[in-house]
């Protein structure tokens, strides 16, 4: 028997600031980034998926954006430790999620994606998911979205 457990992406707003303030400590004394370094861009955001269980299988994703916009989630790999480490180009996991709404579509038309990358995406967190509590993710909004217009998750199915 199986269950669906349906998980929220969490704004992570403390590690989305000590992010900012890094490309600000930057700006402000001139320096350069890291060889390598992935700075937060001005219209990304840090978001985090806890996980209550390990063993997950992937089933579908739940986006929605309330008005027409792109919304790119790219994961972070394990080796990631925000506390510890700047986030570094090579510790971002491919293929990105990638979901929009066109202009002048209806509120009921289902959101768009690339299909088969979105399902990879999701088959991947799941597999991640089997080793870690917790995996961040880099939400960037562009043509009109922002974090007040989207809701998403990710589901996935519970062998029990």
């Amino acid at each position: 028997m199986s269950t669906e457990l349906e998980l929220p992406f969490r704004s992570d707003t403390q590690l989305t600031e000590v992010m900012r303030l890094r490309v600000q400590s930057l700006q402000q004394r001139g320096l350069k980034r890291q060889d390598g370094e992935r700075l937060l861009q001005p219209n990304e955001a840090v978001y985090r998926l806890d996980f209550s269980k390990q063993s997950l299988q992937f089933s579908h994703w739940s986006v929605r954006l309330s008005q027409p916009g792109r919304l790119t989630i790219t994961a972070t790999s394990q080796l990631w430790t925000p506390d510890l480490t700047n986030l570094m180009t090579r510790q971002l996991l491919e293929p990105a999620g990638a979901f929009w709404r066109a202009p002048g579509v209806t509120d009921n038309t289902p959101i768009q994606c690339h299909e088969a990358d979105a399902y990879e995406f999701g088959e991947r967190i799941a597999e991640l998911a089997k080793v870690r509590k917790v995996m961040y993710f880099l939400f960037a909004f562009a043509d009109g979205c922002n974090p007040e217009t989207v809701d998403c998750s990710i589901t996935f199915t519970v062998d029990s």
